[in-house]
């Protein structure tokens, strides 16, 4: 986590070591959740190893999966973390995880202790933002298959961990039609 702070260069050393004594280690075994649905987000997570799905119900109560979250990267119920209304996502283990947690209420006292820490949430949630745009381009511009080569280009070492149904509802098709994109790119 250290390394991951320091390469913002915003937060001193003091601020960092700070920090890592806020945090709490937690660990999920594969298919247990980090949060469900009708549950308020208290606490962000950096995952350090492992890989989370976020879904949630449809109207017609199917599972849609809409995020994958990968080692190196935080994880939260972020709309219920702002809001502190219940969440209406589930974000599950995919595999063994190692995360690590800071709650709400120290997050809100690192704000008010420097703006170094402001200027770093505001920039962490700025990364979210650009992320989750991407994400909504992807599947409002381009194929299925474009979805599918992008994910395999970023993150290759995972498409052996995410089950076909689950891949096949993140990128918006059957798993017929996500069989057929798979045999095209290996031809």
């Amino acid at each position: 986590m250290r390394n991951y702070l320091e390469t913002f260069d915003i937060l001193t050393p003091d601020e960092i070591d700070f920090f890592e004594k806020k945090v709490v280690l937690k660990k999920l075994k594969k298919d247990d959740f980090y949060i469900k649905e009708g549950q308020t987000c208290k606490e962000v997570g950096f995952v350090t190893s492992g890989l989370f799905r976020s879904f949630y119900h449809s109207s017609i109560e199917e599972e849609v999966t809409y995020c994958f979250t990968f080692s190196n990267s935080f994880v939260s119920a972020y709309s219920s973390f702002l809001s502190q209304n219940k969440t209406v996502e589930n974000i599950q283990a995919l595999t063994d995880i190692e995360m690590l947690t800071i709650s709400r209420n120290e997050i809100l006292k690192l704000e008010q202790s420097s703006t170094n820490w402001l200027k770093f949430f505001k920039l962490i949630a700025e990364q979210e933002y650009i992320k989750m745009e991407k994400r909504i381009f992807l599947l409002q511009k381009e194929t299925a298959e474009k979805r599918y080569r992008d994910l395999l280009m970023n993150q290759p070492e995972f498409l052996q961990l995410i089950p076909l149904n689950f891949l096949s509802s993140y990128l918006g098709i059957t798993q017929r039609h996500l069989s057929r994109i798979r045999k095209s790119i290996s031809n």
